[in-house]
C-alpha cells in the first residue's frame, strides 16, 4: 500500500540539484538508504528527498562523506537531528579554527619568505633553514638571511 507517490531517480536529483549517478554513489557508501525497485526503476519516497537535503547542507558546511554519515547513524535514533548538529558543529567549528591558525601560521611563514630570504642558491637556503630549525611557522624568522644583508 503506498501512501505517497514515490519518486524517481532523475526526480530526485532535479529536486535536490544533484546527478543521478551521484545518488547512486551514496546509495553505495550508505549515507541514503537503498530504495525500493519497481519494475527494476529505483523508487524513492520523500524521506530520500529530505537526507540529501541534509547531506547537501552538510557538504556546504565543509563536512566530509564520512562524517554526514555518522550524522545520519553515529546517534541514537532518539537523539534529535538539532542535537546532531549542535554535536557536529562543535567539533567541525574547534577543526576550522584549528585549520585557519595553520592557514595564519603559513601566510606569516610565506610573506617572511618573500621579504626576507636574499639566499642566492638552494644549498644556502636549505643551510640556513637548518641553522634556523624547523619550529613552528609563526615562531620561525631564524635562519633567512636578511635581503639587505648582501
Amino acid at each position: 500500500m503506498l501512501s505517497m507517490a514515490l519518486l524517481s531517480i532523475s526526480e530526485v536529483a532535479r529536486e535536490v540539484g544533484l546527478r543521478s549517478s551521484a545518488i547512486r554513489y551514496y546509495e553505495e557508501l550508505g549515507v541514503l538508504p537503498r530504495p525500493q525497485r519497481i519494475s527494476g526503476q529505483r523508487r524513492y519516497d520523500r524521506s530520500a528527498v529530505y537526507r540529501l537535503a541534509i547531506l547537501r547542507r552538510a557538504q556546504e558546511a565543509g563536512f566530509t562523506l564520512d562524517e554526514i554519515r555518522q550524522f545520519f547513524f553515529q546517534f541514537r535514533r532518539s537523539t534529535s537531528v538539532s542535537m546532531r548538529w549542535k554535536t557536529a558543529a562543535d567539533k567541525k567549528l574547534a577543526e576550522i579554527d584549528a585549520r585557519i591558525e595553520q592557514l595564519r601560521s603559513m601566510k606569516g611563514l610565506l610573506l617572511r619568505l618573500q621579504t626576507r630570504c636574499g639566499c642566492e642558491t638552494v644549498e644556502e637556503c636549505g643551510a640556513a633553514i637548518l641553522r634556523g630549525g624547523f619550529r613552528s611557522a609563526s615562531k620561525k624568522t631564524a635562519g633567512y638571511r636578511s635581503a639587505n644583508r648582501r
